[in-house]
């Protein structure tokens, strides 16, 4: 059985997505980001990124991670990446070419595209958009982030998906990283093409479902 350590609203939303496209059963174990409480170590703290119980799985002390029958795996686009080439299917690769690709795209992405976008969504959720600070951290990253969306925008124009002819991990990998730019929609009216795509994206089914139980956790 599949356990998913982490909570929704974190990196582990990749996770919980695509077991959902792959109909996998799994277990889910809430696991809090310690920054978001005032005593992590507190005896009555839920689990957390600092909790002992969760460092003896995951010493890195990170979310999301997983267990697949005794492997244990962090880092949420490789564990994607995995979860699919083991179970196959449409979502995975049908060459080693599209294996290739999937995994080029998957680190341009969280090489590339999400240490800006990321930036925009911390600083949302930190209420300091309004901020003089908050603006010009935004202004920054969503200028970095023009070169990104007009590349992935002129691929997406010839294929329509980032590998291959249909819905792949690549593109639910992508789709992930490329969601925490929405606060700056001026980049997707730029970028036609990656606003239709995630549109699509963000329209399946497992995403939907894996949105409304996150909506259903607490701040």
């Amino acid at each position: 059985m599949l356990t998913i350590y982490g909570v929704y609203r974190s990196r582990a939303s990749r996770n919980y997505w695509l077991a959902g496209e792959l109909g996998l059963p799994f277990v889910s174990v809430p696991v809090v980001q310690a920054r978001r409480l005032d005593d992590p170590l507190a005896v009555d703290a839920p689990l957390n990124t600092r909790s002992p119980d969760f460092l003896s799985v995951n010493p890195t002390g990170l979310i999301p991670c997983i267990d697949d029958g005794g492997f244990v795996m962090t880092e949420s686009l490789a564990i994607n990446l995995y979860l699919a080439r083991k179970h196959g299917g449409p979502l995975a690769g049908r060459t080693l070419t599209e294996e290739a690709e999937m995994l080029q795209w998957t680190m341009w992405a969280a090489t590339e595209v999400e240490p800006h976008a990321v930036k925009i969504v911390l600083t949302f959720d930190a209420n300091a958009a309004e901020s003089e600070q908050g603006r010009l951290t935004i202004r920054a990253a969503a200028k970095a982030l023009k070169t990104s969306f007009r590349r992935l925008d002129q691929h997406l124009a010839a294929t329509g998906h980032v590998v291959g002819d249909r819905f792949t991990v690549a593109d639910l990998n992508l789709a992930e990283v490329f969601r925490y730019a929405m606060g700056q929609p001026a980049l997707f009216e730029d970028a036609p093409h990656v606003k239709a795509w995630l549109e699509r994206c963000q329209a399946r089914p497992a995403f939907r479902a894996m949105m409304e139980t996150r909506q259903l956790e607490l701040e």
